[in-house]
């Protein structure tokens, strides 16, 4: 169904994603600072990233490693998550526009973002990131990352938004 080298091409694009992302969310963490904002809590956010570095390389080793395909219906499904966080984390990014940081981030005198995607989801991206680390391990059967990380990613966001919902109380 999907090959490993397919498989892996879509994995080394997310990270590529990824690392543009991290480019504008330092950039809109440089104009939050010229505005006066700063940052809550950056002691959790190293292992948000070990998290997210050790997903890719763990899903590629168990792809590689095992070599199996989902059945079709899985295929589907895992697409489905994928492209569904996609549209989630995109319309979150899109909606905070100069506000959204992959840190926690306040800018005071600045009021809560609660138009866009934000009047019916509270965390829309980490929706989003939740589905893309359950879903994309699945396109090529990486069961064990799939489960995982899903679990270890749950516990981190839990704390985040934990964190996050603290900081906003601040503004």
């Amino acid at each position: 169904m999907v090959s490993l080298w397919g498989f892996t091409a879509l994995v080394g694009l997310l990270a590529a994603q990824r690392l543009w992302e991290l480019r504008q969310s330092r950039s809109n963490e440089e104009r939050m600072r010229e505005q006066g904002g700063f940052e809550r809590f950056p002691e959790h956010y190293p292992a948000i990233v070990i998290l997210h570095i050790t997903w890719f390389v763990l899903m590629l080793a168990e792809v590689w490693y095992f070599q199996t395909s989902p059945r079709l219906w899985l295929l589907i499904v895992a697409i489905t998550g994928l492209v569904s966080g996609q549209i989630l984390r995109y319309l979150a990014i899109i909606t905070l526009a100069e506000r959204w940081s992959t840190r926690i981030y306040v800018v005071p005198d600045k009021t809560l973002i609660n138009h866009g995607i934000y009047r019916f989801v509270r965390h829309p991206n980490y929706l989003g990131v939740s589905l893309e680390i359950a879903c994309v391990p699945l396109i090529h059967a990486a069961y064990g990352t799939a489960l995982l990380f899903s679990v270890l990613n749950y516990i981190l966001l839990r704390h985040r938004i934990r964190l996050e919902e603290q900081a906003l109380e601040e503004i």
